[in-house]
């Protein structure tokens, strides 16, 4: 994982986004926070298991159906599976050790 804090890249909704093998975080106190970072381990696990390029057409795709189903940008991304298991999961510190293989499908 390489850290790059650099606030221009986000948009002012997001704290931190996982591009794989980086995460880019919207201010250096990001650094500071375990359940935010592995919030975006598990996104760096995820992107891994899926060879990193479906992974981004994985969570457009299911992006585009969220946003269709609640008509609402912010609902669809809460709803992602990938999302959806990182929040669950962020604040098990212990969690990407006993994590199964492509675990973000129980949380489709």
């Amino acid at each position: 994982m390489i850290l790059i804090v650099n606030k221009r890249l986000l948009s002012g909704r997001f704290k931190g986004i996982s591009l794989w093998p980086f995460v880019i975080l919207g201010n250096k106190g990001l650094k500071q926070d375990p359940c935010f970072l592995n919030h975006e381990k598990i996104h760096l696990r995820q992107q891994l298991e899926l060879l990193i390029i479906f992974f981004y057409l994985w969570y457009f795709f299911e992006w585009l159906v969220r946003f269709i189903k609640y008509g609402n940008s912010l609902s669809a991304y809460r709803n992602i599976s990938f999302e959806r298991e990182a929040y669950r999961r962020e604040q098990d510190l212990s969690y990407l050790s006993t994590r199964p293989f492509w675990a973000f499908l129980k949380f489709l």
